[in-house]
């Protein structure tokens, strides 16, 4: 029923429509803090069910016959943003599994020993041993949090990722460690790819894109700031790498909120091919290729899975 359902919906040819999953983490085991993220179990479900009604094709493969008007099947692409190390240690193994490839964008100033700024807020709100967290002067309006529970935790969480979200990134890293220190944790280093093990992900048959150098929200910087974490990300990824990387996603990715139209221009002077969002929808011959559309259903069961994918090729390019 759903495959008959998504067949036509996604059509096919020059009328096809491509669906791009975006995911971030893979875990090995179910996180009490976070149950919703992605675990290896649930992933194992996610790439069953897809590759039951897709073809599930890289992502620069499914561009090509998308433009070219060559999609016959419904397609659908599997992205990863970020540069986590368990996407070579889980993820991968349960894409090889079963025979599927993925695009994973990588940021590029968190290779080798780095930690992404939300990660750290997370792990030390995480390992934090005291009952409230103390933000005096460092918050606009809050004086401290309390972590009793792990609501509480997460309540916490929501609000520092939120308040560091749209700093500058010196003053985002400053908020980070000051955050860190008053919690008295020591946040982890080896949650992020190493460059061996981005090229061991290469081996593989994975895709690699880039996804800027230290993660910033584009629509802030100036365009040199902007432009320099475009190219150098792409360039330090091709140095490791050793060949072309024609692929980029916007952190973030919303746009107007998190990249603008200049973001956009810059992408396309860096020399990609193409470049992914977060908007919701699918792309189709008409998408802009530096706009691409991405969406993951959350839901657990698979019927609704697989009706949260139909819907969201029901409402192709429409707002």
């Amino acid at each position: 029923m759903i495959g008959s359902l998504i067949r036509r919906a996604a059509h096919s040819g020059r009328h096809a429509r491509l669906s791009i999953l975006i995911f971030h983490r893979v875990l090995s085991r179910p996180d009490p803090l976070f149950p919703y993220e992605v675990d290896a179990a649930r992933f194992e479900d996610i790439c069953a069910w897809t590759r039951e009604w897709f073809d599930v094709v890289p992502l620069s493969e499914a561009l090509s016959g998308l433009r070219m008007g060559e999609l016959r099947r419904p397609s659908l692409s599997i992205t990863f943003d970020d540069g986590y190390a368990d996407n070579l240690t889980c993820a991968t193994p349960i894409l090889e599994k079963h025979g599927l490839k993925a695009t994973f964008f990588v940021a590029t100033g968190f290779l080798d020993g780095g930690t992404m700024w939300n990660d750290t807020l997370i792990d030390v709100v995480r390992a934090c041993g005291l009952d409230r967290l103390p933000l005096d002067g460092l918050h606009p309006t809050i004086s401290s949090v309390p972590l009793d529970s792990l609501a509480q935790r997460r309540g916490a969480i929501q609000l520092l990722v939120g308040h560091a979200k749209y700093l500058p990134v010196d003053r985002r890293q400053a908020f980070v460690d000051d955050v860190a220190r008053r919690a008295e944790v020591i946040p982890p280093s080896d949650q992020m790819l190493t460059s061996d093990q981005l090229r061991s992900l290469r081996a593989r048959g994975q895709d690699i894109g880039a996804h800027t150098v230290s993660h910033p929200i584009l629509r802030t910087l100036t365009r040199d700031d902007a432009r320099r974490e475009i190219e150098d990300s792409k360039r330090k990824l091709e140095g490791v790498l050793g060949e072309p990387v024609r692929l980029f996603a916007y952190p973030n990715g919303k746009p107007g909120e998190d990249y603008v139209e200049e973001s956009v221009e810059l992408a396309r002077e860096a020399g990609f091919d193409a470049a992914v969002s977060t908007r919701w929808g699918v792309s189709t011959k008409l998408t802009d290729p530096f706009q691409l559309r991405r969406f993951t259903p959350w839901d657990r069961q698979r019927w609704r899975f697989g009706l949260r994918l139909w819907q969201n090729l029901l409402l192709g390019e429409r707002d």
